[in-house]
């Protein structure tokens, strides 16, 4: 069977699968490992470590005479297993452990491997202060997630295995050691400080820990256990904004998932230059540091705390009920992502969590149009780490979301209570929850699973509605648009779901009244007729919107103007809004330009702006001008960024008061300069102009140092925008440069590639000079910002660049993006060219087209009679 048959490349998506994809298993299983204690003594100023990892194994069979673990550039020392030392082979990659005494089926034994590390490239990562940075804390992490583990200590690296695990670890005695599990013991050797940490509970190697630092320790609690927070010193007050409401997180969880918190701690500590937002090691949480609010930041910052719920959710799923194969992975990232969801839903409303669902959907949306298409389990990748995308996290949420849909709440939990209790302290694969669900509820949902889990899409409708005064009748067609009628085979794309579709009525009551019919969608065009006793204000399909989909609404405009006003559902008046955009005219900017002063919610407000910004007429700007004194920031900045696409000097003075004096929220202050600059470099047409806009930038750059460097980056998107200025592209280099703040140089590195666009032939091999430079900069997000930048450019050049990041980074994610960004700039760089050589033959044909007339013109001249 091949491999790609749910995953080939058609007219409209791309494949998941880039070459040297293969199916990836688990290895065979030795043994049960049943406990890893690492004994370990760290040299923080040479950035290394050793010391010895011993491995208790009980034998699932007999005769086994060699054990090959995962070891990436370790140092191996030594192996014994007892005092008797046992022969190995190392290759780099693994470690071969040939022992000398056969294994006997349930006779438990430990090997102790003695090994050390210089400078790790993954899996544990020293963060020390340099010659640009010399105000960097000195800290030690690790990051196990996906399979990393293995290049910090010796292990069967693959989330199958679980086992109980101990860390005891020498420091410098000024420092702090947090590991997973409880604190058992410290000790004070001379200046030295040993941490003795032990985690009684079973977990896979990824979730095995380190942190190490001077961190400031913030405690709370939980129903007695202990919730800490450690952060650098300085930062306990942004610790208690960005991670207060931990323990009410705790008790939420615990009471929907069915199973109280397991563990005996609960640790979060925010780390510099960590290479993700966050990661939940069994207990402690690692974050990172930008995720630490101020009270300016916290005034439009949810994200911070959607992370912190996140990693928390993972402390059942992922953590208490563990993945057996990676392929596996969205049963935990799909629920952690959801649990965002469940816990904006508790803490700011139904509106709110509907909002973000519509937001997750989108993120998948984007990625299933623009890069890939895949099934949600799949084993055939290259890395693991492949996975971790908007299929696995967001579609993955979309999904839980629908078994809810499904279920109703009560059988929802109840599911979920079912199978986290079953499988507590266990591993499971995706047929584990279709099981509990059966058990549970007596529903089976292998068609839902089906058709949103094992293969890839989802469906996209488009909506018909007439009415039959006559007959009170209503006609509403469906069309699934995402098949194809002249393709036999797109039939398979086809999705079949039983769907309710209301319709809204007026009767003087608030709410809205509904009547509600569900019906079966399973066929590429279908129309169903409803007898109703009047003719409906508006008509909601797929009442709540429950279901992945995407959705155009082709109503008359009554219905769309009526949906707008008064539907419940914030999602069906953002589709509304939409469809209405479509449509254009004024009177659907007057409609609109009333629902951003009137409706109650900021997400609704925020699309309104968006799609006002979709409709080119004069009278827009003044429908949006409202809107910069909404008292939701969110709303205050949608506005903006729809202001900015009217390249106009009316929208250019509406927006620079913001950009000159600011706003209460740094994202609303951000997106006024990035505006300006968009405007600007459309509008200014004479040098003076041009100096006095640079001039603006150049004062924030200077002036205005912040939050995570959000209005300073704002300037640098703002410069990227003027692409044939020479003086912008000079500020942004500047900032490139080593020793500017790390999230102000990641947004210089990738403006980069968004202004050499514009550049001549001498400054685009400047661009081209720094970025060459920068390819060869190790850290994580450095190359992950070399890698988005360079795939904006127009050139040829840029791809050997790519191919140089490609084949040094030891990352799979960059390695991933850098072979993406190739296909971009290439085909860029061959459109450019196809261009080029129209541009030359329309030049030709100009050139003929005119020597055919000045012929024409000489026989004209010559058949005329001469003049006596």
């Amino acid at each position: 069977m091949s491999h790609l048959f749910f995953d080939s490349e058609t007219k409209k998506h791309k494949s998941f699968e880039m070459a040297g994809a293969r199916p990836h298993y688990n290895p065979d299983r030795p043994g049960q490992v049943e406990h890893i204690f690492l004994d370990l003594t760290l040299d923080i100023p040479g950035q290394s470590f050793g010391g010895t990892c011993q491995i208790r194994l009980n034998p699932v069979r007999s005769g086994i005479k060699t054990l090959v673990l995962d070891a990436v550039d370790l140092q191996i020392e030594g192996v014994k297993v007892g005092r008797a030392k046992q022969p190995f082979d190392y290759d780099g990659e693994q470690l071969q452990i040939h022992l000398k005494q056969p294994t006997r089926a349930g006779k438990v034994f430990t090997v102790a491997i003695s090994y050390a590390v210089h400078q790790p490239q993954r899996g544990l990562y020293f963060v020390q202060a340099d010659e640009h940075y010399p105000d960097k804390p000195t800290q030690v992490w690790t990051q196990g997630e996906d399979e990393d583990s293995r290049f910090w200590f010796p292990c069967f690296d693959y989330p199958g295995q679980l086992a109980t695990s101990e860390i005891r670890v020498r420091v410098p005695k000024a420092y702090m050691a947090i590991s997973n599990g409880e604190l058992i013991e410290t000790e004070v050797d001379g200046k030295q400080k040993i941490y003795h940490w032990l985690q009684r509970e079973v977990h896979p190697t990824y979730l095995m820990t380190l942190a190490v630092g001077q961190f400031a320790e913030i405690i709370d609690e939980w129903q007695g256990k202990p919730v800490t927070y450690y952060v650098e010193k300085g930062r306990e007050d942004q610790a208690k904004l960005t991670m207060g409401k931990t323990p009410r997180m705790i008790e939420f969880f615990s009471e929907y998932y069915g199973y109280p918190y397991a563990y005996p701690k609960y640790a979060q500590v925010c780390v510099d230059d960590f290479i993700f937002g966050g990661m939940e090691n069994t207990s402690t949480t690692l974050l990172t540091d930008r995720c630490l609010l101020d009270e300016r930041a916290a005034i439009d910052n949810r994200a911070a705390e959607s992370l912190v719920a996140h990693e928390l959710a993972h402390q059942w799923f992922g953590d208490l009920v563990v993945i057996k194969h990676w392929s596996h992975a969205w049963i935990k990232e799909g629920m952690a992502s959801y649990s965002e969801v469940m816990w904006t839903n508790h803490e700011y409303g139904a509106e709110d969590a509907a909002y973000y669902r519509l937001r997750e959907a989108r993120n998948y949306f984007n990625e299933d149009s623009t890069r890939y298409r895949r099934p949600v389990v799949t084993h055939v990748y290259r890395e693991a780490i492949e996975l971790y995308d908007r299929h696995l996290y967001e579609k993955g949420a979309c999904i839980y979301h629908m078994i809810r849909a499904e279920l109703g709440d009560e059988l929802f939990w109840r599911a979920i209570h079912t199978f986290v209790q079953d499988n507590a302290h266990q591993t499971v694969e995706t047929i584990d929850l279709l099981r509990a669900i059966e058990k549970a509820t007596g529903r089976n949902l292998l068609f839902l699973f089906d058709q949103y889990v094992y293969r890839g899409g989802h469906p996209e409708y488009k909506l018909g509605y007439s009415w039959d005064a006559d007959h009170q009748m209503a006609k509403v067609t469906v069309t699934q648009t995402q098949v194809d009628p002249k393709d036999k085979n797109s039939a398979k794309e086809l999705f079949d779901l039983n769907l309710p579709i209301a319709f809204g009525y007026d009767r003087g009551k608030q709410p809205v009244e509904f009547q509600t019919f569900t019906v079966r969608v399973h066929e590429q065009e279908q129309s169903f007729y409803f007898g109703l006793p009047e003719k409906p204000l508006f008509i909601s399909f797929d009442q709540g919107n429950h279901y992945l989909k995407q959705v155009s609404l082709e109503y008359p405009m009554p219905e769309l103007k009526a949906q707008l006003k008064q539907d419940p559902d914030p999602l069906s008046r953002i589709y509304a809004t939409q469809s209405l955009a479509k449509k254009g005219g004024l009177e659907v900017v007057k409609s609109l330009g009333e629902a951003l002063t009137t409706d109650g919610f900021w997400g609704v407000r925020v699309e309104v702006a968006k799609q006002l910004a979709q409709i080119k007429l004069d009278q827009v700007l003044p429908a949006l001008k409202p809107g910069l004194k909404d008292q939701d920031a969110r709303v205050r900045r949608a506005v903006v960024e729809a202001m900015a696409t009217f390249k106009t000097d009316e929208s250019y003075k509406a927006i620079k008061p913001l950009a000159e004096k600011g706003d209460p929220s740094y994202y609303v202050e951000a997106s006024a300069l990035r505006a300006v600059g968009a405007i600007a470099a459309s509008t200014l047409t004479t040098k003076p102009k041009e100096t006095k806009v640079i001039k603006l930038f150049k004062s924030v750059l200077k002036g205005r140092a912040g939050w995570n460097e959000v209005v300073r980056s704002g300037a640098i998107g703002a410069l990227s925008q003027m692409k044939t200025s020479t003086a912008a592209l000079d500020l942004i280099l500047a900032y490139s440069e080593a020793g500017t703040p790390q999230p102000l140089r990641l947004a210089a590195i990738r403006a980069l590639g968004s202004i050499s666009t514009g550049q001549s032939p001498e400054q685009l091999q400047r661009i081209l000079d720094r970025l060459s430079v920068l390819v060869g900069e190790s850290f994580f997000l450095t190359q992950v910002s070399v890698s988005a930048s360079l795939g904006q450019m127009e050139t040829p050049n840029a791809i050997a660049l790519l191919k140089t990041l490609a084949n040094q980074t030891p990352d799979g994610r960059v390695r991933r993006m850098a072979e993406e960004s190739i296909k971009k700039v290439q085909a860029r760089v061959k459109s450019n060219q196809a261009l080029s050589t129209l541009q030359e033959e329309v030049q030709q044909l100009q050139q003929a087209n005119q020597e055919l007339k000045s012929r024409l013109a000489d026989l004209e001249a010559k058949s005329k009679p001469s003049e006596a």
